[in-house]
Parts: structure tokens; C-alpha cells; sequence
């Protein structure tokens, strides 16, 4: 058989090839470079107590980053995702308060709730044509509104009743907000949460056919919708999955202080946006890893506790976090050219 007439699909990709080919590769390499860095210029960032903080950090980023990931791979948006944590955690909250219920009854009522909006973005949003920024923009608006109006005219102030006296706090508090001990070093139950989000997003982008039809979306949806891929269906998923994000982290805020603050959530959206597009994401669309994703919100948990162990101004915390996703973003890119020049 001659060369020219050898399928593509055949020929054996030298392990570099596929190194440069990752898209979490670029955020790898600055995460190490941020280690490094605070490292050398704070004290105590190494200790084993310290990298915990770091990873809880991380974890409370990185547990909707995910979710968010798998929405920019499949090409859209949601810009609600930051009031939506609060939402949820106010319907648990607040249900469980009034009606006098076990814990567990506002939990699932909250996550009911929760993954009902997370459909309305992307029923929406496949019915309208609109952008994902116009529709998520309208949700983000309208739970803005409705986390205060509702909590004032329920608990008369702008934050719940405390709940912890309540039947099923002490078990709930166990799932979504305890603390473990790990060889002597204190761990947070949501980086148990963190790592098994990574774990079954990674699983479902590069094992299933449901991680097919996301690239595929992502990367082209007539296309994708010409050779028989769900593309609403899928948009739909895609937000729901965003939705049962938020539901978790909403419970571990919840579950953590008793208490929900109304106002709480604003401007978090584009925290995770920004740590899966340092995780190697494309803006565009069909490109990206749940991988990458985890290693942006490790980077943004490494650059904010170790602004404090640095002893900085944490003012700055903000041009660090810019800085760092202009940076990714450029060495994303190089890296991309690299991986296209070496097939």
C-alpha cells in the first residue's frame, strides 16, 4: 500500500504529538510556574496545612469550573452560574425553614429547583436562537432580583433563618461541608467533590458518545445536527450539568454557615469562565478538557491564598488574576500553533 493511499487515522502519533495536543498542557506548565513562584516568595505555602487552605480554595472554583468547561467545549455561555449557587442554597434554606421539614427535604427540593433553571437556560436557548450571553444575562438578572425579593418578603431581612438546630443538618453537614483528617492534615469534603466532578466529566468527554456530540456542538452544530447529533438536547445537558453544579457548591455554602446571605454570588460567573478558559478552553468553542479546567481553578486557588501567605496587598489579587489569564491564554495559543505544526 502506498503512502498516499494509507488512512490518516492509522498512522501511529509520536508521543510529543500528543503531548502538544492538550489542551490542559499550557495551564499545566503555569501552574507550575505559580507553584514555583509562591513557593520561593511565601512562607509556609508549602506546608501541608497551607496546601490544604489552597486546595479548598480551588475547590469552591473548581467544582463549577467543570460543569462551565463542558458548556464552552459544547460553544456556549452561562452567565447566571455564580447567583445560581446562591439560589439553590437559598431554596434549601428557606423551604426547609418554613415548611418545617427535615434538611434533606429542602436539599432535594433545592436541587428540583436548581436543575429546572438550568433547563429553562438551555430550553431557552435552543428555542429562541438567541446568544447564550442574551438568555443567561436575562437569568442572571431575574435570580439577582429574586434571591433578594424573595428572601426579604420570606425572612424579612436580606438572609435566612439559621437552620443548624434543624432534624437532618448534622448528616447534611457530613456530605457537603465536613472536614476530613488525612494524615493529619485537615481536608475539606468539597475537594472529594472536586476530584470526582473532574473524574466523570473527563469520563464523559473521552469514553462516551454524549463527549462526541459536545465537540461536536462545540465545534460546529450545523454540521453536528447534519450527521444526527442532538444539539438541543445536548445544549440542554450541558446546562443542567452547570445547574448541578451550583446545586452542590450551593449546599456546601449553605450547609457551611447555616445561614445564606442574598446578595452572595455576584461577579463568580466569571471566575469560573476564567479558570476554564486558563484550563486551555477556547471562547469559540469545541476545544477543551475537564483536566484544564481543574488546573485553572488550581492556579486561582494557588494565586489567592498565596497573595496572603506572601503577605501582599491582596488589592493586587485582581491584577494577578488578569494577568495570569492573559498569560494562559497566550501560551494556550502557542501551544495550539505548536500541536497544528507538528502534524
Amino acid at each position: 500500500m502506498s503512502a498516499a493511499t494509507v488512512d490518516e487515522r492509522l498512522v501511529e502519533t509520536s508521543p510529543l504529538r500528543k503531548l502538544l495536543g492538550r489542551p490542559e498542557l499550557g495551564s499545566v506548565v503555569g501552574a507550575l510556574a505559580v507553584f514555583a513562584f509562591f513557593a520561593l516568595a511565601a512562607d509556609g505555602f508549602l506546608r501541608a496545612a497551607s496546601l490544604s487552605t489552597v486546595l479548598y480554595a480551588s475547590s469552591t472554583i473548581g467544582i463549577m469550573a467543570v460543569p462551565v468547561a463542558l458548556l464552552m467545549i459544547g460553544g456556549e455561555f452561562d452567565l447566571s452560574a455564580g447567583v445560581l449557587v446562591t439560589s439553590s442554597a437559598l431554596v434549601s434554606s428557606m423551604f426547609s425553614y418554613q415548611m418545617t421539614a427535615n434538611t434533606w427535604v429542602g436539599v432535594g427540593v433545592s436541587l428540583l429547583v436548581t436543575l429546572a433553571i438550568g433547563a429553562f437556560n438551555g430550553i431557552m436557548l435552543t428555542r429562541t436562537k438567541l446568544p447564550s450571553f442574551i438568555i443567561t444575562l436575562g437569568t442572571f438578572l431575574m435570580l439577582t432580583g429574586m434571591n433578594l425579593g424573595f428572601t426579604k418578603l420570606i425572612d424579612g431581612t436580606v438572609s435566612t433563618k439559621s437552620i443548624a438546630d434543624m432534624e437532618g443538618f448534622p448528616s447534611a453537614r457530613d456530605v457537603f461541608a465536613s472536614t476530613l483528617t488525612i494524615g493529619g492534615v485537615d481536608v475539606k469534603v468539597t475537594i472529594l467533590w472536586w476530584f470526582g466532578l473532574v473524574a466523570v466529566a473527563s469520563w464523559i468527554l473521552l469514553r462516551t458518545r454524549a463527549g462526541n456530540w459536545i465537540f461536536a456542538v462545540g465545534g460546529n452544530q450545523d454540521a453536528a445536527r447534519a450527521v444526527g447529533v442532538p444539539v438541543a438536547r445536548t445544549k440542554i445537558g450541558l446546562y443542567m450539568g452547570v445547574a448541578f453544579g451550583a446545586w452542590i457548591l450551593g449546599q456546601h455554602l449553605l450547609f457551611s454557615y447555616d445561614v445564606v446571605q442574598s446578595g452572595e454570588g455576584v461577579g463568580n460567573e466569571l471566575i469560573y469562565i476564567i479558570a476554564a478558559v486558563i484550563g486551555g478552553c477556547l471562547i469559540t468553542g469545541g476545544y477543551g478538557s475537564a483536566v484544564g479546567s481543574a488546573v485553572g481553578a488550581f492556579i486561582f486557588g494557588m494565586t489567592s491564598k498565596g497573595i496572603v501567605y506572601a503577605e501582599w496587598n491582596p488589592d493586587w489579587f485582581k491584577f494577578f488574576l488578569g494577568a495570569m489569564l492573559l498569560l494562559a491564554t497566550l501560551l494556550n495559543a502557542w501551544v495550539r500553533k505548536r500541536a497544528e505544526a507538528t502534524k
